[in-house]
């Protein structure tokens, strides 16, 4: 996780999003949610849509939060309410 950490970091930092803002146990729960429940490519266009969503509802952890729960819950839900 070490090589990890220090991407998220640097790309943060040259991103001017603060090292807080990212819940990465939150969010890798949320990317293998998608990946199993809906496919695998669906992971990078839920994050962006997770992210472009969360910039919309003010960036803070607490939208970031409700709103991966939304969409963690529709993604273990969607292989069942697609048969």
């Amino acid at each position: 996780m070490a090589e990890l950490d220090r991407w998220l970091l640097e790309t943060g930092d040259d991103l001017g999003v603060e090292p807080d803002a990212v819940d990465v146990e939150l969010l890798l729960d949320l990317a293998r949610d998608v990946a199993h429940g809906v496919a695998r490519p669906a992971v990078p266009l839920t994050s962006y849509l997770l992210g472009y969503a969360v910039a919309r509802a003010g960036g803070d952890h607490a939208a970031l939060r409700r709103l991966a729960g939304h969409v963690g819950e529709r993604a273990r839900s969607w292989r069942e309410e697609e048969q």
